[in-house]
């Protein structure tokens, strides 16, 4: 990811989450040195991924895949891509948070091999409140 792809990025991510990262998220990840990806099929992008390694340790802070284009194994190609990359940098482990709202990740999550580690309470913005974030670890 660079520059260039935020402004197709950013409308992405309108588009697929209520709370949407902010253009300055996406700039601030990338100034920060944070590993970032656009998931390609030819000329069109179709999803993204951010990642935070630090040490043996790798955080994935955002993967997300064009509705169109979810349901058919790219969710898990784009999470294939990360945690080898991850590997291949050094790290052990690979961490994130999901709303248990979001079906769909948790079951990709799970079957990917990632276990539950423990929840982050009020985590996430929500319509009526705050959500709890569960927190997953999976070993590289």
């Amino acid at each position: 990811m660079a520059e260039n792809d935020l402004d197709w990025v950013v409308v992405a991510e309108k588009d697929l989450h209520a709370f949407p990262w902010t253009r300055g998220n996406f700039v601030d990840s990338l100034a920060a040195g944070y590993s970032a990806w656009v998931m390609r099929i030819g000329d069109h992008a179709v999803g993204y991924a951010v990642v935070l390694l630090v040490m043996d340790e790798a955080h994935l802070l955002n993967i997300s895949v064009q509705r169109a284009f979810q349901g058919c194994g790219l969710g898990r190609r784009l999470l294939d891509f990360v945690a080898d990359t991850a590997r291949q940098r050094g790290a052990a482990q690979l961490f994130l948070e999901v709303r248990p709202s979001n079906l769909a990740a948790l079951g990709l999550y799970e079957a990917y091999g990632f276990d539950v580690i423990g929840r982050r309470r009020a985590y996430y913005p929500a319509h009526d409140g705050r959500e709890d974030a569960i927190v997953m670890r999976k070993s590289l």
